[in-house]
């Protein structure tokens, strides 16, 4: 097997739990009319075909500004704007309409190719488009009447919803209608933003300029929790012009119910396809709680478990355990999940009698490791031992030793464990016994 086609089954297997967890799932993904004008969607168009295929429920919010700039232009008119708002007057207004019944049919186009040969060959994508959007005027803002340039006020779920359950793909302008038909300009991301809140739906996705939210280094930073995010806008350093943008619609759309918001560059081909199926993506994530908790484990973890601990058992570093112990144990376990992923474990096997428990099983997947996950894992099966009146927590290894003694554990002898794991000792593996007090 060549190395190109191994990687290709490496990625393929990676991005398989992905693939079952996107299924069913609504993701809204917003984007400028630059993406249309540069070209871009044809390519935006193969992945939204392959997400829609893969049973994804798909909202796009589409922006545009270039086009309405370009309508202006020919009819020799200003452009003008206020605070990041387009004032739309009567002419404006008549630009808007006319660059969004464009964009709108050129996407539909778009998404309607199904030549042989090509991603999009036997594709059955149907776009549905109505009046999903109520919206208000904003009025006068630092004494600049923004005329006809609105906010939403409204996105009508069950609409969406009962298109989304025919198997439509829902695609949404930046117009909205008010209840005595009025039309008003609105923003795309203010329209993503209410849509994403309004369905809760699993991911809200932004195709920017950028690559994504970069610290004062440059760097950029791949998580952030809504709060982070909202400390990050109050700092000085400057952000760039569409992260001022799009960074406050994710920040109140993860607020008001959306569950993941997403940031990537328009300009990467397979932006999107990167960041959804591959474990570090190559954005920036928003989310309402850290990305990475520990829980319980249950009986549906079980699969998770098995493929952290199944090549650490073929290496002797853990004791086999079969299936079907490891189904009726699965209530010592605690899993270290990040983004609904499993990615580490560790197991508390109480002896009340000597107060004192074993920690066993102690896993992180190669990809997440080196980011302090174990620590975590350490410090929450010692909080579950406190908290069930353990004195002393007890650990075997075979070839972890320095890991644990930087924690504090000390190496005693076998002799020293619970009498009833005494028994159960193994004297040809010889693993290495270490305690520590709680």
């Amino acid at each position: 097997m060549n190395n190109d086609l191994t990687s290709f089954v490496h990625w393929f297997r990676a991005a398989a739990p992905y693939i079952n967890a996107f299924r069913g799932k609504t993701f809204v993904i917003a984007f400028g009319g630059e993406v249309v004008s540069d070209g871009q969607f044809v390519g935006l168009a193969h992945d939204i075909n392959l997400l829609s295929s893969l049973g994804v429920r798909l909202v796009l919010v589409h922006g545009a500004r270039p086009q309405v700039d370009v309508q202006l232009k020919e009819r020799g008119a200003k452009i003008r704007y206020a605070h990041g708002l387009r004032i739309t007057d009567e002419l404006a207004l008549a630009s808007v309409k006319e660059a969004v019944g464009i964009v709108r049919v050129e996407i539909e186009a778009l998404l309607s190719l199904g030549q042989a040969n090509t991603p999009m060959a036997g594709s059955d994508i149907r776009v549905a488009a109505g009046n999903f959007v109520t919206a208000k005027p904003i009025g006068v803002l630092d004494g600049e009447d923004l005329q006809h340039t609105g906010e939403v006020r409204k996105i009508h779920a069950e609409a969406i919803q009962k298109r989304l359950d025919d198997g439509e793909i829902v695609l949404l302008s930046p117009i909205g209608y008010s209840p005595t038909g009025e039309i008003f300009n609105l923003t795309l991301e203010d329209v993503a933003a209410h849509t994403a809140a309004t369905l809760a739906a699993d991911k809200l996705i932004f195709l920017m300029e950028t690559d994504g939210i970069t610290d004062a280094k440059r760097k950029i930073i791949s998580t952030l929790t809504v709060s982070d995010a909202q400390k990050l806008l109050g700092k000085k350093h400057k952000l760039e012009d569409d992260v001022s943008y799009y960074l406050p619609a994710a920040i109140d759309a993860c607020r008001k119910g959306a569950k993941r918001a997403h940031l990537i560059s328009r300009h990467r081909d397979g932006a999107l396809l990167a960041e959804l199926f591959t474990r570090e993506g190559v954005g920036t994530l928003v989310t309402p709680t850290p990305l990475e908790t520990i829980r319980q484990a249950t009986i549906d973890d079980v699969g998770g478990i098995l493929n952290l601990i199944e090549p650490l058992e073929q290496q002797g570093i853990l004791v086999r355990r079969s299936r079907e112990r490891l189904e009726m144990e699965i209530g010592q376990f605690l899993v270290l999940e990040s983004d609904g992923i499993v990615v580490g474990c560790v197991a508390l096997y109480p002896f009340p009698e000597e107060k004192a428990a074993e920690m066993a099983c102690l896993a992180v997947h190669p990809d997440y490791q080196r980011r302090g996950l174990g620590d975590r894992l350490l410090e929450a099966a010692q909080a579950l031992a406190k908290k069930k009146h353990m004195q002393k927590l007890f650990v075997l290894t075979t070839r972890a030793e320095h890991w644990f003694e930087e924690r504090g554990f000390i190496e005693t002898a076998p002799e020293a464990l619970p009498k009833r794991k005494q028994v159960l000792y193994n004297y040809q593996r010889r693993s290495k016994v270490f305690r520590k007090s709680l």
